[in-house]
Formats: structure tokens, C-alpha cells, sequence
């Protein structure tokens, strides 16, 4: 019994070394633009023209005074929370 456990043990690590192991190809990084030394300023531009300033808009007529309202109060109450469901199995 001894010989067949070592047996097998010696041919499956025979057999599992001979397996053909893919290759791991890495790709190469993709590089970087590194920017250069700022070279030197350039002239000052033109003053740009000045824009034309709008109108005032009319102001619009004055509504009307509300009603006064009734002297009832109406309070709406939110709806209850949900009650807690049991996980599904």
C-alpha cells in the first residue's frame, strides 16, 4: 500500500510539472508627454472694445391684495413608515 501511495504521488508530480504553462506577456506602459521648460512671454494684446450697456426693462402693473382666508386650519399628517418585511430565504 505504501508503494502505491508513492507511486501515484511521484507520477502526478511528474505529470503536473510536464504541463504546458501559458506565458505572461506584459505590455509595455504607454509613456508619458512630459512638458518642457516654459519658454519666454509673448507681447501684450489689445484693449478690447468696451460693450454696449442694456435698457431698463419696464416694471410690470402691481397685482391685486389677497383674500383674507377662513379661519379653518388643515394639518396634513405625513403616512406611517413602512413596517419591516422579513429577509427572503
Amino acid at each position: 500500500m505504501n508503494r502505491s501511495m508513492l507511486m501515484l504521488t511521484l507520477i502526478a508530480a511528474i505529470s503536473l510539472a510536464a504541463c504546458d504553462k501559458p506565458t505572461v506577456v506584459n505590455a509595455p506602459a504607454t509613456p508619458v508627454a512630459v512638458p518642457g521648460p516654459p519658454g519666454p512671454q509673448g507681447a501684450t494684446g489689445s484693449q478690447g472694445n468696451q460693450g454696449n450697456k442694456g435698457t431698463t426693462g419696464n416694471q410690470g402693473n402691481k397685482g391685486e391684495t389677497g383674500k383674507p382666508g377662513d379661519s379653518n386650519t388643515v394639518i396634513v399628517t405625513p403616512p406611517p413608515p413602512p413596517a419591516p418585511t422579513a429577509p427572503a430565504r
